[in-house]
């Protein structure tokens, strides 16, 4: 039996979308969500404010210090892995980061099924991550940028192997998106089949604890696949290969 969906009250929204006209319960999720974050997005602006109180930190909790501490959690962590140039593309990471938490977190809302636990949701992220380091790899390097899956250096010792590497590098390269959605969607799918029993075994006190396992698993999937694609990206855009 299907999950029962909050969003199923809205016509037209059923939980598989198969027929004609239909919407199915992980897109109408993934719409909520989305309206969700252009909402925070504008009311994170206006928190900043204008003038020299944008650039003026936080000085104590409130709305601009919770949107400039997620900010610079993401601008750390590609710099982190990148160097200084992860700054130049934290503005693409943040969003990635974002909208999988927040649809991984929507998962354990009593009547609300996660978006990322549909693996067409989380193939449809992988591809993106895809596509994204793939094009700034080709942007940033040129043409050049096949020697990325060759591997070996190119000189007369190494001809004979460069097929082969380049064979394996190209089947891993088209790996990377399967197994990015593959485990994001597996994460969040047992994660909420563990809520759910639970809950249904046990309503009281316990599903609490399990409550906050859920959201730090929310979070880190959320994480490990913003980390992964900064990694792809970082090694899609080096120099030096």
């Amino acid at each position: 039996m299907a999950d029962f969906n909050w969003l199923e009250l809205i016509p037209a929204v059923t939980y598989y979308g198969d027929k004609p006209g239909e919407v199915a319960t992980h897109v109408a999720t993934m719409g909520a969500a989305g309206i969700f974050l252009c909402a925070a997005a504008i009311v994170g602006r206006a928190a900043l404010g204008q003038g020299e109180s944008a650039i003026t930190p936080a000085s104590r909790f409130s709305i601009k210090g919770f949107f400039e501490g997620l900010t610079e959690f993401i601008i750390g962590l590609s710099e982190t892995v990148m160097g200084e140039r992860g700054l130049k593309y934290a503005p693409l990471f943040a969003p990635i980061f974002f909208f999988i938490l927040i649809n991984n977190l929507v998962g354990l809302l009593p009547g609300m099924t996660p978006a990322t636990e549909k693996m067409s949701t989380t193939l449809a992220l992988g591809l993106f991550s895809f596509f994204v380091f793939h094009y700034y790899g080709i942007k940033e390097n040129g043409v050049s940028y096949i020697k990325h899956f060759t591997v070996l250096p190119l000189k007369p010792a190494f001809l004979i192997l460069i097929p082969l590497m380049l064979l394996i590098e190209l089947i891993s390269s088209l790996l990377r998106p399967l197994t990015l959605g593959l485990r994001l969607q597996a994460n969040m799918m047992g994660d909420h089949m563990i809520l759910s029993t639970f809950y249904d075994l046990i309503p009281w006190l316990v599903p609490v604890f399990v409550y906050v396992i859920g959201v730090f698993v929310c979070f880190m999937q959320a994480f490990i696949f913003t980390l992964l694609s900064i990694i792809y990206v970082a090694m899609a855009t080096a120099h030096d290969h």
